[in-house]
């Protein structure tokens, strides 16, 4: 699959109709600062259509992108650390959970974005978990293994398929263009 258009739809805070539509939905997740924005903007080539930042937290809604008026890409908020006030930091674990397990909306795939540079977080296998219990069909992308050292690549990634389990994990770096192809024929 190749990617030949992109429109950003909205991005939204609970539910709503643009949810609701037939667009089949890849939802991206993953602690705060793990590149999720970055991801999505290496995998449709646009450098600024997810807005990144290196302060924990940017994305505070679900940002909803239309590829090739076919299927829907989610930016959801990162989990974890956000730089914000604790009282907002609820609201987007409120926001991620309504999404991914208190709603109807059904994902085609979940892509639950790891830093491979340092592995699964006990709050990464935690949402693991969750996503498991709810019967997502997820894929684990191990996001910036260009921070790799070389020597070091192989025993990092069976360190991290002990932690992750049975389900797929694509290496990827948004910076180095790693992994995209595997990722887009994943969620086509």
């Amino acid at each position: 699959m190749e990617i030949t258009s992109i429109q950003f739809v909205k991005g939204v805070i609970g539910p709503d109709s643009a949810l609701e539509n037939t667009f089949p939905q890849v939802a991206f997740i993953g602690r705060s600062n793990v590149g999720k924005s970055s991801v999505i903007n290496s995998l449709t080539k646009q450098k600024k259509l997810a807005r990144t930042s290196a302060n924990p937290g940017r994305t505070q809604q679900i940002n909803l992108f239309l590829i090739n008026n076919a299927f829907y890409l989610l930016d959801l908020p990162g989990y974890g650390y956000a730089k914000t006030s604790k009282e907002n930091q609820v609201e987007l674990k409120k926001i991620i959970r309504g999404y991914l397990f208190e709603s109807t909306y059904k994902q085609k795939k979940v892509v639950l974005i790891i830093d491979a540079s340092v592995g699964p977080k006990e709050i990464d296998l935690e949402m693991l978990e969750l996503l498991r219990k709810n019967k997502k069909n997820v894929v684990v992308l191990a996001n910036k293994v260009d921070k790799i050292k070389p020597s070091l690549y192989k025993k990092q990634f069976e360190y991290i398929q002990e932690k992750i389990g049975p389900h797929l994990i694509i290496p990827y770096s948004a910076k180095k263009d790693i992994g995209r192809k595997e990722l887009l024929r994943e969620i086509a």
